[in-house]
């Protein structure tokens, strides 16, 4: 992730889940009683029972003048708007009317008190009310268009509603009527008993003139030009650079963390570009034929957040498994979200026709750590093929470019290997911190590192010697859930054995962890091999003694009596169904550390208890999926940060500029 998709990602702790709407409008209801009471004050010049008596009416008068509207607007809105075509559900009717409430009851307050203090009359107050009326329609309506992408005669429609009810009721209990000639006596009579009705209302409704709904017209028209220049402006960049629409991505993006709706994944497919990506599957089985464990490795990006497009791949992988499932984080970034949940189909299909291709062997080699740079890998070979994982811890690290992991891969089988599976271990990172978050890119010091140490891992195994396979695993889903940073796959671990040489696989479901956390799990588990000469990747650590180690240029893994393995790495699964409200949610940031590291090492105990022989195999297969493409996550990061950036700036000058035109036909009228 770049310093602008993390800058895009951290807009999420805006994003709330959206109430239910009956929550909505009981809030809106106390909120209009409330203003009732202040508004209609004649409660408190009375003694204490007439008193009560009179602010229950205020109140009622209050739910009546401003509930209602927002009550007709929460429950209009959405029908309306869907008859028309849009997508507006009830919970974001209802909040949306209660936004307007809340700023109509503000406004209307701030009013009031300019009002006392400045020696000004009832009209002013009134002004106001057609500013705030006016202002509820044009957020109503940037609303309605940005959801269900109307257009804005259309949108007008049902952003109007709540606005023309509240006018409706104020030009009835007003008594306005009286001021008009409608047509004669006869008509009068039959209009006025239900159209002006001022009699039954408090006496400032009666402060309202024919004029003030007049400008309410106005100024509703000069809002909307007002919301479709803002929108128009925002909007061009987007259609020219991507040709998709903000407003597409604000609808979904909203949908998605409010109501966990699927409307995001309709904009990534109108982004989205064809790959071909490799699926590498490799599983174990034991005497009887049974699978007891199986990686999975496709090289996409389990992105981009909860559980759209890839984002909770892992626990997909988990569920057509026979075995117990790994499926690690692979050496791809975010230009390779799957666009819709759909193609993990695909996927798994791949998968699954990998592993019928699985030619098995009960030979394995030890495995080998090598340092190359900053880069740090674990290969061990199964059969033929290899199983890799790298990481650049105690370093900060983020993802790998996948066209560095190809080249990685494919310099690994330079020296006879069959097939590689490359996993990322995705396991040291500062979060969203600083203008660097550890992307490797192919030309970086640190991509040449890693394929310079899958070079000389290949080279290492490709020499060594092979014996019987053993393998064991555990696993726990924990206790702790996607807030915490863990997701529902919890913790697994697999641990091989060749030759009395144990190597733990651990497999952590979450995104990144927190810096540190890595070594102090290994240091756990073993003694971390180091290589003497961290720049010469030549330098491989598989000896079986201490002296050969010595021999070798390097510092043998050696158990110290309570060491449970000889080599360990850790891994997570960059699952994103942890990233759903929170852009930085690593592991070891909001649980307890020590309690991690207990519980893997109690796994990691349970494993090694259940080795058995086991023979293994790997293939691949490669699948043809919508990914977001080269630079499409970039270019759509760096628009959206613009468009907030700037679209704030500019909401605010169209807003001072709508005003200054409004308090000018004030002056005029």
């Amino acid at each position: 992730m770049t310093a602008s998709q993390s800058n895009l990602a951290g807009l999420s702790r805006f994003i709330f889940r959206a109430p239910s709407w009956y929550a909505s409008l009981g809030f809106a209801l106390l909120i209009a009683a409330i203003a009732g009471v202040g508004a209609f004050d004649s409660g408190l010049r009375e003694g204490t029972w007439r008193g009560l008596f009179f602010v229950g009416k205020d109140a009622w008068e209050g739910i009546f003048f401003v509930g209602i509207p927002t009550v007709v607007a929460s429950v209009a809105t959405t029908g309306v708007d869907r008859f028309l075509g849009g997508r507006l559900t009830p919970n974001r009717s209802s909040l949306l009317a209660l936004a307007c409430e809340i700023v109509l009851v503000g406004l209307l307050t701030v009013a009031a008190i300019v009002a006392v203090f400045a020696s000004l009359d009832q009209r002013f107050v009134y002004d106001v009310l057609v500013v705030a009326l006016a202002s509820i329609f044009a957020l109503r309506l940037l609303v309605i268009m940005a959801v269900s992408r109307s257009s804005i005669l259309v949108a007008s429609i049902p952003a109007s509603i709540q606005t023309v009810v509240s006018a409706v009721l104020l030009f009835i209990y007003s008594g306005t009527l009286s001021y008009l000639e409608v047509g004669g006596p006869v008509l009068d009579a039959y209009l006025m008993p239900y159209f002006a009705r001022s009699e039954q209302a408090p006496d400032v409704v009666s402060a309202l003139t024919p004029d003030h709904f007049v400008l309410l017209g106005v100024m509703c028209v000069i809002y909307a030009m007002s919301v479709y220049a803002f929108l128009e402006v925002i909007d061009r960049p987007w259609r020219n650079s991507l040709g998709v629409s903000v407003l597409d991505f604000i609808r979904g993006f909203i949908g998605h963390i409010a109501e966990g709706s699927r409307e995001l994944e309709d904009f990534f497919e109108q982004l989205g570009q064809e790959a071909v990506v490799p699926v590498t599957v490799l599983a174990f089985r034991d005497a009887d034929g049974d699978e007891k464990a199986r990686f999975v490795l496709p090289m996409i990006h389990p992105g981009p957040m909860g559980e759209i497009g890839g984002g909770n791949f892992p626990e997909r992988v988990a569920r057509r498994s026979e075995g117990l499932a790994f499926p690690p984080h692979a050496t791809a970034g975010h230009d390779f979200n799957l666009v819709t949940e759909r193609e993990v189909d695909t996927i798994l299909e791949a998968a699954e026709s990998a592993h019928e291709r699985i030619e098995y062997s009960a030979e394995a080699s030890k495995s080998v750590r090598v340092d190359s740079g900053e880069a740090k890998l674990v290969g061990q070979r199964f059969g033929d093929d290899a199983l890799v994982v790298s990481t650049f811890a105690p370093n900060f690290a983020d993802d790998v470019e996948y066209s560095v992991g190809l080249s990685a891969a494919t310099e690994a089988r330079t020296s006879g290997l069959d097939d590689v599976l490359l996993v990322d271990a995705h396991n040291c990172n500062n979060g969203l911190e600083g203008p660097d978050l550890g992307h490797v890119t192919p030309g970086s010091r640190r991509s040449f590192d890693m394929i310079r140490g899958a070079g000389a891992v290949g080279r290492a195994l490709s020499d060594a010697g092979t014996d019987r396979l053993r393998l064991g695993v555990a696993s726990d889903p924990t206790e702790w859930t996607p807030r915490e940073g863990i997701g529902p796959l919890g913790i697994r671990v697999a641990v091989s054995e060749v030759e009395g040489q144990r190597t733990a696989y651990v497999l952590v479901d979450g995104n990144n962890m927190e810096p540190g956390l890595r070594d102090s799990i290994v240091s756990d588990l073993c003694e971390a091999v180091e290589s003497t000469s961290p720049d010469d990747p030549e330098v491989v650590s598989a000896p079986s003694t201490e002296d050969d180690a010595e021999a070798a240029g390097a510092e043998r893994v050696v158990g110290d009596g309570g060491s449970l393995v000889d080599a360990a790495e850790v891994m997570t699964t960059d699952t994103h169904i942890v990233n759903t409200v929170k852009a930085d949610n690593q592991v070891g940031a909001a649980i307890d550390r020590d309690e991690l590291r207990s519980l893997i090492r109690r796994l990691v105990s349970e494993a090694v208890a259940d080795c058995e022989p086991v023979e293994s195999g790997m293939a691949v297969e490669h699948a043809e999926v919508t990914v977001f493409g080269n630079d499409r996550t970039e270019t759509l990061a760096s628009h959206a940060n613009v468009a907030v950036s700037m679209g704030g700036a500019f909401a605010a000058a169209i807003a001072c500029a709508t005003i200054l035109v409004s308090v000018l036909i004030f002056f005029l009228a």
